[in-house]
């Protein structure tokens, strides 16, 4: 009985492992993607036991809205997505209450992907 239950622990923590390096494998390749296209902008934000959101944002030379991409949830199924609303509006446009108007969650993560880091 204790055997079956350090074999299901272990073959759960590998699985957990694996799932998490295959989650991280997708959204550095989507990242990637993101910082050939312009200056990137990236938020976070979420807590220990709440759904975590990740926003990243690219801009042009004009501070237009490229690309960007959204990863939210709690477990290790969350995958990147486009954010189509976003795209072609200028980032003096964008207004993270009006965008996410249900969500304060991705509120807080957008107001943190606009503040674009220089350097």
């Amino acid at each position: 009985m204790v055997a079956a239950l350090i074999t299901v622990a272990i073959i759960a923590w590998l699985s957990q492992l694996a799932l998490g390096g295959w989650q991280i494998w997708l959204f550095n390749r989507a990242f990637d993607k993101l910082c050939q296209q312009g200056r990137v902008g990236v938020g976070r934000s979420g807590g220990r036991f709440k759904p975590r959101v990740v926003i990243a944002l690219a801009l042009d030379k004009n501070d237009k809205v490229c690309d960007s991409l959204m990863m939210r949830g709690l477990t290790v199924f969350a995958r990147p997505d486009k954010i189509t609303a976003l795209e072609g509006k200028y980032l003096q446009e964008l207004k993270p209450d009006v965008i996410f108007p249900q969500d304060p969650l991705c509120q807080n993560a957008l107001s943190l992907a606009l503040k674009l880091k220089h350097g």
